[in-house]
Order: C-alpha cells, then sequence, then structure tokens
C-alpha cells in the first residue's frame, strides 16, 4: 500500500484506476441539481460544448455561441458546502486569436491538459497551447466546421477527424501539420464525428444524407459500413431508406464506453443502438427522443455504471435513458432555454450541461434517497435500485 501511494503522489500511476469501478445505478439515478454549486457564469450567449479533461477529471472547457472559449477548475480549494467553480482563463473577444463565429466543439488533447483543440462556424481547427493560451496550429476550410474528435485512444496515430459543411471528412495529422486524407462517401454534410474507444482506426460519422458510416482509415476505400435501420430488409415501405440510419438529418453520434455499440441520433426524433462490429440495429426502443437542432447534438454516455445511461438534451431539459433497455429513467430540470451539451465526470459520477440560457449546470448523486412508504415500497421501487446482493440473514 505505501508502494502504491508513493507511486501515485509521484505521478508514476494514472489516477484513473482510483475512479469507482461498477458504481451502483443509483448513483446516477439520483442526480439532482447541486443547489451549492455554481460554474462561473462567462459566456453572453448560449454554450455549445463541453470537454472534461480524463487524466484527473478535474478541468474543464467550454465553448459559445460568442466564439468565446473557456477552461474552468472543478476543484472545490475552500472545502465549503457551496462554492462556485472557478474560470481559470479564458480566449475572450479581446483575445486576438479568438474565434469569429461560434464555436462548436472543444476537446482536451487525450493525453495530458498542456494542449486542447477547438472548431467553429468561422471554419477552423485550433490546436491550443495551455500554458500560453495561444493557437500553436490552425487548419482552415472551405465550409462551416461542425464537429471535431481526436481518438481517445490511439497510440500510433494523431488524427483529427472534422465534420464540415462538405460532404467530405476531412482527417488533420497533428503530426505534419496537414490534411493528410480525405474519406468520401456521405452526399451531404457531416455533421458529427467519433472516434472508436476501442479501435484507434475506427470512426463514425453521421450526415445530413441520413447516413452513418463506419470507417477503417487505414484501408484505400475507407467504409467498413453504411448502416441502416432495416437491417437489410428491404420490403416496398423501406427500400426508399435502404442504408439509412434515419428518416432525417444524423446529428449525434456517441460510442458506449467499451466501443461495443454505438448510439446515434437524428432529426427524426429517434434515438438508435447498433452493434458497431456487425452494423446490426439493435432495435431497442427509446420512443420518441426530441430533437430539432439543426447542427450537431451533443449528447453523452455515462462510463463505470451498470447498466449505462445516456443523457440527452431535450428542450430545456436532458433525458436520462438505460441504454440497453431503452427505458426513459428521468428527465433533469434546472435550465431556462435549450440545452446544447452534457458531459459526463466519471470520477465523482457527475454531469455538466450548458444551455442557450448562458449557464453551465452541475448534477450530482443526492447524498440520500427518499425513504418509501413500507406498503408501497415494493410496488412503486424502480428495479435499478434493488440491490443485487442480500445479506447472510436474508440467505438464511
Amino acid at each position: 500500500m505505501l508502494a502504491f501511494i508513493s507511486a501515485r503522489q509521484a505521478g508514476l500511476d494514472d489516477p484513473l484506476p482510483l475512479r469507482p469501478a461498477g458504481c451502483p445505478p443509483r448513483w446516477v439515478l439520483s442526480l439532482e441539481l447541486n443547489k451549492d454549486r455554481d460554474v462561473e457564469r462567462i459566456h453572453g450567449s448560449g454554450v455549445n460544448t463541453l470537454d472534461i479533461e480524463p487524466i484527473e477529471g478535474r478541468y474543464m472547457l467550454s465553448g459559445g455561441s460568442d466564439g468565446i472559449i473557456v477552461l474552468y477548475d472543478l476543484e472545490n480549494f475552500s472545502r465549503k458546502p457551496c462554492y462556485t467553480c472557478k474560470a481559470i482563463c479564458s480566449v475572450g473577444r479581446s483575445h486576438p486569436d479568438v474565434h469569429k463565429f461560434s464555436v462548436e466543439t472543444v476537446q482536451w488533447y487525450p493525453h495530458d491538459t498542456g494542449m486542447f483543440t477547438s472548431s467553429s462556424f468561422d471554419k477552423t481547427l485550433k490546436i491550443w497551447d495551455t500554458n500560453t493560451l495561444q493557437p500553436a496550429d490552425v487548419f482552415t476550410f472551405e465550409g462551416t466546421v461542425y464537429s471535431h474528435h481526436m481518438s481517445p485512444v490511439a497510440t500510433k496515430h494523431c488524427l483529427i477527424a472534422v465534420g464540415t459543411k462538405s460532404p467530405k471528412v476531412q482527417l488533420c495529422d497533428l503530426k505534419s501539420g496537414s490534411c493528410s486524407q480525405i474519406l468520401q462517401g456521405h452526399r451531404q454534410e457531416v455533421l458529427a464525428v467519433a472516434w472508436s474507444p476501442r479501435y484507434e482506426y475506427v470512426l463514425a460519422t453521421a450526415s445530413a444524407d441520413s447516413r452513418v458510416k463506419l470507417w477503417d482509415v487505414r484501408r484505400a476505400s475507407g467504409c467498413l459500413i453504411t448502416l441502416d435501420q432495416h437491417n437489410g430488409e428491404k420490403s416496398k415501405a423501406s427500400s426508399e431508406a435502404a442504408n439509412t440510419a434515419h428518416n432525417g438529418r444524423v446529428n449525434g453520434l456517441c460510442f458506449t464506453s467499451d466501443g461495443l455499440h454505438l448510439l446515434t441520433i437524428g432529426t427524426d426524433n429517434r434515438m438508435r443502438l447498433w452493434n458497431s462490429s456487425s452494423g446490426e440495429n439493435t432495435l431497442v426502443n427509446y420512443g420518441k427522443v426530441c430533437n430539432e437542432s439543426r447542427k450537431g447534438l451533443k449528447f453523452t454516455i455515462s462510463i463505470g455504471c451498470d447498466p449505462e445511461f445516456a443523457f440527452v438534451p431535450y428542450g430545456s431539459t436532458i433525458a436520462v435513458y438505460t441504454i440497453h433497455s431503452g427505458e426513459l429513467i428521468t428527465m433533469l430540470r434546472g435550465h431556462y432555454s435549450t440545452v446544447d451539451c452534457c458531459v459526463f465526470q466519471p470520477n465523482f459520477q457527475e454531469l455538466y450541461s450548458g444551455s442557450k440560457d448562458c449557464n453551465i449546470l452541475a448534477w450530482v448523486p443526492a447524498l440520500r434517497e427518499p425513504i418509501p412508504d413500507e406498503d408501497t415500497e415494493k410496488q412503486h421501487l424502480n428495479p435499478a435500485f434493488e440491490d443485487g446482493w442480500s445479506s447472510s440473514d436474508d440467505e438464511g
């Protein structure tokens, strides 16, 4: 134990193993708005995107419709019950390299906090040095940039996938500083991109052409699978929609943490779960998932929970679904306007959300669960709250 503690103090061990493994589902099921924790309000217009660095889970980035990027420290230095997460620094309107238009995606470099990336409607992707808050590199595109993503597991490449107004998916290489590859196959603008957390060369892309494609960027042809909501069953009713993932624009993508499944959202108000290896539609029914966004929708999936949950912006609320059953667990209410993004903090099983109301809210597990009436406990208790073990007294 002493050796373990010494290694942690010296920074030799990654902090992620300290994260609770297989947290009880009740932690997520009891999420509530934290009234004692504020996130300093810096943005003068809507918050479009959030990202928490995966090393310590301590620093959070936000990007807004005002073009501003803000870096927050989520640590409670005051040790007081009520505190505010302060903005450490920001790329404000007076910064010479600030984005000219709305920032649509921010992402930390997956391996350390010394670098982060941002992309914007001003047709640029910028690579930032966190310490100097200056751009180390800038990629410029012909059309609006909707989304970008770096692989969380890549060790053999430094590619950033970029979705733009063009139907071509751009791959930017941090090592060479150039757009090294173009993936062709979509027919309209690419609204969302996501690398697999399981295979470093596998990329998922979603487009306004109703299609979702999986790519192996090492292959000349590129495309592995075009997802088909009908699983290849081309009846008269579905022939026109063959090889489409949704019946509308597909503007949201998210892999499960193990990379075995892919969750997609479209403007047909449907969310679908896919087997990422076979491309099969698992046919999980989530009901109507309201999605009126004309650009990318930034939703997220829990990490370290069993079962897994999806947190989906739903108007001014956040809908929480059990991924593999499709059950709508709860609606998180607290924002005054449309929610545009949310991000999960796995170390403490917390959620942060950004909205057009310019606020970032923190959602944390309730310390205590309400005690149900004894006569109605069994009748109303959600099965997900039930413990999966029994005491020796019960077994006897």
